[in-house]
């Protein structure tokens, strides 16, 4: 659905709501949203003014509902609003970014980014290139990575994750 045939005016396209179901939308498709939340998604989403049938009955339904269900009703309340889904690809790109800004903020341990699927990561600058490149491959491979000078480590991280998200290329919801 593009945004002439999108239900909602312009005034609640550009709101708070479908910018808080938007970061939604992109967080979804790399398994950062569970299932069981999206009732109560859909129902702030309500609560914040958005409307759409799916949302509405998305916003009926509980944690324990057939994920199915639930994912189905998601995808169609996205639909209906005019939120286009990303796919992975740009998704899991956003996702990369929002750590690197987790990691400028001081929101996660360092440690806690070893996961081995960020080298399979379809990059496409050099910042992120980089960024992912310091990255451990699992956290049992922390302390082979990182020898004895984590301190270098987190701070060559912090610095590519400022590189990063200064940096162009940009993806995620349109703000």
């Amino acid at each position: 659905m593009d945004e002439m045939e999108s239900p909602l005016g312009p005034e609640a396209r550009s709101g708070a709501a479908f910018m808080a179901l938007s970061e939604v939308a992109w967080c979804y498709p790399v398994d950062e949203v569970e299932p069981a939340d999206l009732p109560m998604i859909a129902a702030e989403a309500l609560a914040a003014g958005l409307e759409s049938p799916a949302l509405c009955e998305l916003a009926g339904l509980g944690r324990g509902d057939d994920v199915r269900d639930l994912r189905d009703l998601f995808e169609q309340a996205l639909a209906e609003t005019g939120i286009e889904l990303p796919s992975s690809g740009p998704a899991w790109r956003y996702a990369l970014r929002r750590l690197a800004a987790r990691i400028i903020d001081g929101n996660v341990v360092l440690a806690d980014v070893a996961w081995g699927g960020w080298s399979d990561l379809a990059v496409e600058t050099e910042e992120e290139r980089e960024f992912v490149s310091l990255l451990p491959e699992c956290a049992c491979c922390v302390e082979y990575t990182l020898g004895y000078d984590a301190e270098r480590w987190a701070s060559e991280v912090r610095a590519a994750a400022i590189v990063l998200n200064s940096s162009p290329g940009r993806v995620g919801p349109a703000r």
